[in-house]
């Protein structure tokens, strides 16, 4: 299976190089960045607010503190 998966890798690249396989319209357009700057700013937006909350702040404390109190 290992070399079926490679041998289709490398398929696709050789493809690729030669222009083959390229798609003509393959850049996104202003208004696919502009959506996926939005959901990367939500995505951040809810990573920040659940690594702030009182639990998380309070579990990573505890793992920093045992790393710093570990032995060598």
């Amino acid at each position: 299976m290992c070399k079926a998966v490679r041998a289709r890798m490398r398929g696709l690249v050789c493809r690729m190089r030669t222009g083959r396989g390229a798609r003509r319209d393959a850049g996104m357009v202003t208004s696919e960045y502009a959506m996926g700057i939005v959901a990367a700013v939500a995505f951040a937006v809810v990573l920040y607010k659940v690594v702030t909350s009182g639990q998380v702040s309070e579990e990573l404390q505890a793992i920093v503190k045992r790393a710093l109190d570990a032995r060598m």
